[in-house]
């Protein structure tokens, strides 16, 4: 109280020892007082705050004014009123402290594993049934399918055949495509995981990239007929038609990192050299560290394990599953850049595609919807096209097309990942399905920031948990006993 009080008087000496001053001086001193410095402005007003009356006139700061006024009404930094957002210290911080971390444990891994990368065993596995490789031979007879779209396309344009029955040929040409790997791969005993996954995967991307194909040229094909208002521009094109059912053509739209069809991509002028040794080089790097990550961090772990996730009980899948997030997260991460961007970035390069859009911001949604949309552009560019479109306009509501566009995705990934290892236990479908969930449910109450935290979560705990859980299994069911120097790449061949 008393320092308040002779803080005032002080303040009120000042400004009346100011106001003696002569006109001439206030007309001298009042440029000076323009040039104060902000800081000087600041205390004034702070004494003001203090005891100076309304009606004073505006006077020239104390030099020293600020060791009598130093408060004012604010914030602190960290509360919810403050609107401070510059939180870039912390994340560094963030970011050496999870360095540190998982460097002691990387530590912890050599001194009680050893070295364990090794690149020829991943090169051993590949090499299947002494260089016979049937998967290669597998993916060479994916040829007929593309083939076969084509002649039925030639066929369906020159008018030999009715669209109904052009349309149920292609279908046909469709289901082949999807049961013929699946054949193969359940019933021939000498392709290996490895080669499964790579062949089954081809033949995934292979059938989405035909249905696009004939239901794009499909609608070339409609737009052909010719009203009365027709642009000539569109009419020249149209004749053009048969110019783009060639072999050619088909080759580089399966070749292009695309699943959706179009007559003509946009073009860079150019290949640029430095672009695909940049590319190629982050290829070999990062086909290393997720090598690295595999046989040095999850191989262990997996040797730890002496029953299948099945068959545990709760609190040793649970520990066993927190084990397994880290290098697994790491593993998604590096994978992801991998495909995203190296590959399909060397892919548009070397044939001078012009859309580069493989993925979004993902890492920035701050809902999970968001996450779906950005994680993989091309897919869910095929998916609003040729499914969530149509439907919507076969006048299906909105949310049931989200529905079931959302199930599709979601069985094609129980697909593609459970059938080259044999086994189909809906783990990972359910998982997205209880992600649907959260998102519906929990969506409104986890918004910004939260959200964002919201969908790492998910994404840490979520589908690619569940992924490594299906290798898991896999590698126990055939070797739950197995010597301490066997790999999984021997257990999965």
């Amino acid at each position: 109280m008393i320092a308040n009080m002779f803080s005032t008087f002080l303040c009120r000496k000042i400004i009346n020892s100011r106001q003696l001053m002569s006109e001439a001086e206030m007309s001298a001193a009042e440029p000076e007082a323009c040039s104060c410095s902000s800081s000087s402005l600041d205390v004034e007003e702070k004494c003001q705050y203090y005891g100076n009356s309304s009606s004073d006139p505006p006077t020239e700061p104390h030099p020293d004014m600020d060791m009598f006024c130093c408060h004012s009404v604010q914030d602190s930094l960290l509360s919810s009123d403050s609107r401070f957002t510059n939180y870039r210290g912390i994340l560094n911080w963030i970011i050496i402290l999870l360095i540190l971390t998982h460097a002691h444990l990387f530590l912890d891994n050599f001194i009680q594993h050893g070295f364990l990368i090794d690149l020829r065993k991943v090169l051993e596995h590949l090499m299947e049934d002494n260089y016979n490789w049937p998967s290669v031979n597998l993916i060479l007879a994916a040829n007929m399918f593309a083939i076969a779209a084509l002649l039925l396309e030639r066929c369906l344009d020159k008018g030999s055949l009715s669209p109904s029955a052009g349309h149920c040929l292609h279908l046909g040409n469709l289901g082949l495509l999807t049961l013929f790997p699946a054949v193969i791969i359940l019933y021939d005993s000498s392709i290996s995981t490895g080669g499964a996954y790579f062949s089954l995967w081809t033949y995934t991307v292979l059938g989405l990239k035909l249905y696009s194909y004939q239901e794009t040229n499909n609608w070339y094909r409609q737009e052909s007929v010719p009203s009365p208002g027709a642009d000539k521009c569109v009419l020249h094109e149209t004749k053009k038609h048969i110019e783009h059912l060639t072999i050619k053509d088909l080759y580089y739209f399966l070749l292009a990192p695309t699943l959706c069809y179009q007559r003509d991509f946009p073009f860079t002028p150019r290949v640029r050299i430095n672009v695909l040794c940049k590319t190629l080089i982050e290829m070999v790097v990062l086909t290393q560290i997720i090598v690295g990550i595999v046989q040095q961090w999850i191989e262990p772990i997996f040797q730890r394990s002496e029953n299948s996730f099945s068959n545990m009980d709760i609190t040793t899948r649970v520990e066993h599953l927190m084990e397994l997030v880290a290098p697994n997260h790491f593993l998604w991460l590096m994978f992801s850049f991998l495909f995203s961007h190296s590959y399909l970035n060397f892919c548009a390069e070397l044939l001078c595609f012009g859309d580069r859009h493989f993925y979004g911001d993902w890492w920035n949604a701050k809902t999970l919807k968001c996450f779906w949309g950005n994680w993989n552009i091309p897919l869910h560019r095929w998916c609003y096209r040729h499914l969530y479109t149509p439907l919507l306009k076969k006048r299906v509501s909105q949310k049931q097309a989200d529905l079931l566009v959302f199930l599709v995705s979601a069985a094609l990934c129980e697909y593609v990942i459970a059938l080259p290892l044999h086994s189909c236990r809906l783990w990972i479908f359910f998982m997205m399905i209880f992600e649907l969930l959260v998102d519906v449910y929990l969506g409104d109450y986890f918004k910004g920031n939260y959200g964002n935290g919201l969908m790492w979560l998910c994404f840490l705990l979520g589908p690619p948990l569940a992924v490594l859980t299906y290798f898991h299994d896999h590698y126990m069911s055939h070797h739950g006993q197995h010597p301490p120097g066997l790999s999984v790449a021997e257990c999965l061949s």
